[in-house]
């Protein structure tokens, strides 16, 4: 009896036909699929001016800048602007801030998101389920200027309405935004509240890509909800997971610019005081254009190599990691 072999359909067969056949090289294929192409050349073109064409920039991290003279004009001076940076006690010290706040970013805010998708899984009300979900994306499309006018006002501690709770209780006010204390806490809870809600439509997304049947066996055998989300749910989800968390490594640098600045006083300084606030000191204020560049690129650099640590890390345990 003849053996039939499986022939592959859709676009496997597609691109089976036509890398099989001579002669049809790349240019074949771009000509092919040149309306496709067209897509691609908005995105190209915003790389291409600002993430490719301003490494030129770079340069001046090597060279004392000077306006006048430009970027290939200014005197070459090595990694002068490199020791500069690492013998500064400021830097160390925005250094210590920025790492720190990531971690607490990492540990508190990062879950936070998989929590929400998990629990806005569970509702079973859709009224009630997109409700929820419109309220929690809601705070993300407000600028931080806004946000931080709103948490300003809501910890008040003369007529904030948390601290008016706290007299309630009989707790004497808190000064929740001069204390360095509670500084980190407010910053790590508003960032939760301005972001969170996003990452979930992420999760979500990949929540619904897991087959049904899974949750529908898992039931016949007896498995209550926690069992499921542990063992079908969160196993679904793991790969976005690895995905997000190499993301974030690379922003371990970078903890933004609007959201510190909005919230920073004079009071708690020396907790919030961190690379985008010292770049902007340092840059825009005192001119030190070289210097702040110097930061620039070596926060830069910092973030890549955790990047590619992390997803080697992540394809280690088995995940795709980003490429």
């Amino acid at each position: 009896m003849p053996k039939t072999l499986h022939q592959p359909s859709g676009p496997a067969a597609i691109r089976s036909k036509g890398l099989n056949k001579p002669g049809r090289g790349l240019l074949f294929y771009l000509y092919r699929d040149r309306y496709l192409y067209l897509f691609l050349i908005p995105a190209m073109s915003y790389f291409f001016l600002f993430k490719f064409v301003t490494l030129y920039g770079e340069l001046i991290a090597f060279k004392d800048f000077r306006l006048l003279d430009g970027v290939w004009g200014s005197p070459w001076v090595g990694l002068k602007h490199f020791h500069t940076l690492f013998e500064s006690a400021d830097f160390w010290n925005v250094l210590r801030n920025t790492l720190l706040l990531n971690l607490y970013n990492l540990v508190f805010a990062f879950p936070a998101p998989i929590l929400l998708a998990l629990l806005l899984n569970e509702l079973r009300v859709n009224w009630f389920k997109r409700a929820v979900q419109n309220m929690l994306y809601l705070p993300f499309f407000i600028s931080w200027v806004v946000l931080a006018g709103i948490i300003v006002s809501l910890l008040s501690p003369s007529t904030g309405v948390v601290n008016a709770a706290l007299r309630l209780f009989g707790i004497d006010p808190v000064y929740f935004m001069t204390s360095t204390l509670w500084w980190p806490v407010v910053f790590i809870v508003s960032t939760i509240w301005q972001s969170a809600g996003w990452g979930t439509i992420i999760y979500m997304a990949a929540i619904s890509s897991i087959d049904p049947g899974l949750y529908e066996a898992a039931k016949i055998d007896g498995a209550t909800k926690l069992r499921q989300i542990w063992h079908i749910t969160l196993p679904g989800i793991r790969g976005t997971i690895g995905v997000l968390l190499v993301l974030q490594m690379g922003k371990m640098m970078d903890v933004g610019f609007e959201h510190i600045f909005n919230l920073q006083n004079a009071a708690v300084f020396s907790v919030s005081d961190v690379i985008s606030t010292f770049v902007y000191r340092t840059g825009l204020q005192n001119a030190q254009y070289s210097l702040a560049t110097a930061v620039g690129l070596f926060q830069a650099l910092i973030g890549l190599i955790l990047v590619l640590t992390v997803n080697k890390i992540v394809k280690k345990l088995g995940e795709g990691g980003l490429w």
